[in-house]
Parts: structure tokens; sequence; C-alpha cells
């Protein structure tokens, strides 16, 4: 499951327990549709995890588009994860708040929460 133009490329790779999505180039109005589509295309796991490392622009349409999968994502139980964003986007993150309602991994602490289990209440909404 991939997404990809000039301007933004999605990698998808899915395991039992964790969605990782690598998303590389500029979310804004011109590809936040192709953005929207891989993220609500992503199967259900416990974790969907956002490697935004790559990502040099995230507009005003991105952060709504984020927002709405992270209620997405918790609606089902799961928790949107955003890992490592470039410094341009972690500024966007922080000037929007949006560091407050989801969480953001560093390199050095994704393998810790990977290896962390998901609270009893998450798989069993998860089964429901």
């Amino acid at each position: 499951m991939e997404e990809h133009s000039d301007r933004l490329d999605v990698q998808v790779s899915v395991g039992d327990r964790m969605v990782l999505m690598r998303v590389a180039g500029e979310v804004d109005i011109a590809t936040v549709a192709a953005f929207r589509s891989a993220l609500w295309s992503a199967p259900p796991r416990p974790v969907l995890q956002l490697d935004l490392s790559e990502l040099r622009l995230l507009s005003a349409a991105g952060i709504r588009t984020l927002l709405a999968a992270h209620l997405r994502v918790r609606a089902r139980g799961g928790e949107l994860v955003l890992v490592d964003p470039s410094p341009v986007v972690a500024r966007v993150l922080r000037a929007t708040g949006l560091h407050r309602v989801m969480p953001i991994l560093e390199p050095a602490r994704v393998v810790e929460a990977a290896r962390r289990p998901l609270p009893a209440t998450a798989h069993l909404q998860l089964v429901a």
C-alpha cells in the first residue's frame, strides 16, 4: 500500500500490532487528499506510527487531516503516534498545539515504546 506523487511519498509497513507509515515530501492543499487516503486505508492495528522525518512541509490542511486521523484511530481503540518529525514539522506541531494531543517519539524512544505492552482495555476494544 503506497501513495506516491512528485511532492508526496507514503510507504506503509504492516505488522501484527502496528502499522508504520513513512511520509516524505510535502502535505499541503495539493497533496492532502493522497495523505488522507493513505491514512484512511491503513489496516486497523493497536498503533499507527507516522514517521515524519522526511516530511518537509505540513500545512493547515495536513494538520486537520492528522487531527481527524487521530480521532478516527482513537475511536477504534488505537493510538496514532508521530515519530521523529523534521525540525520544520516539529515547529508546526508545537505552534498548533498538536504536540499536546498526540504522542511524538524521538528515534531512541521508538524501540522502547514498541516493547511496552498496551493497556488491556485497548486490546479488548479492538477485539470487540
